[in-house]
């Protein structure tokens, strides 16, 4: 039996490539990437406000390699303000928001990495969570502007 050599769709059969941008397959991964990083980004803030505050959820006497529990929690609140622009961003199908969603995101596994001796069930859930945003967003995040375009072409064409 012989079979017809693989054509990518809209090629043409000319050796170029192209991607089929009607498809919609991945925007719910993209969607849930941003959904991710929101919930993340509100966690971090209040995560950084509980210890700016030096609230009972965190340790008294833990020694910390730099700073101090204030200094941790700015920077948890900077980095959730962070995440949720890229939420944000990504929702919107800025080109840069996909890149930017993922360095958050590692970020955000490496710091999980971090809490995992106090809280390994959370960390490791979180960490999980993370590592599928990244993969969702690297999949995925590049069609989103361009099926939005495409979407915006087919409804003021009259669906055709």
């Amino acid at each position: 039996m012989s079979s017809n050599p693989y054509t990518p769709v809209g090629g043409g059969g000319r050796g170029e490539f192209a991607y089929d941008y009607d498809d919609a397959r991945g925007q719910g991964l993209v969607t849930f990437a941003g959904v991710m990083l929101m919930i993340a980004a509100v966690l971090n803030i209040l995560y950084g406000i509980a210890a700016i505050d030096n609230a009972n959820f965190f340790t008294r006497n833990a020694r910390y390699v730099f700073g101090n529990l204030n200094t941790w929690g700015w920077f948890l609140v900077a980095f959730g303000v962070l995440q949720a622009f890229a939420a944000l961003a990504i929702w919107q199908g800025t080109p840069w928001a996909r890149w930017f969603g993922v360095a958050c995101a590692s970020l955000n596994a490496i710091l999980q990495t971090l809490w995992i001796p106090a809280y390994p069930v959370l960390a490791m859930t979180i960490l999980t969570l993370d590592i599928v945003v990244i993969y969702g967003l690297l999949a995925y995040g590049g069609r989103r502007r361009v099926y939005r375009e495409e979407q915006a072409r087919a409804e003021a064409g009259g669906g055709s």
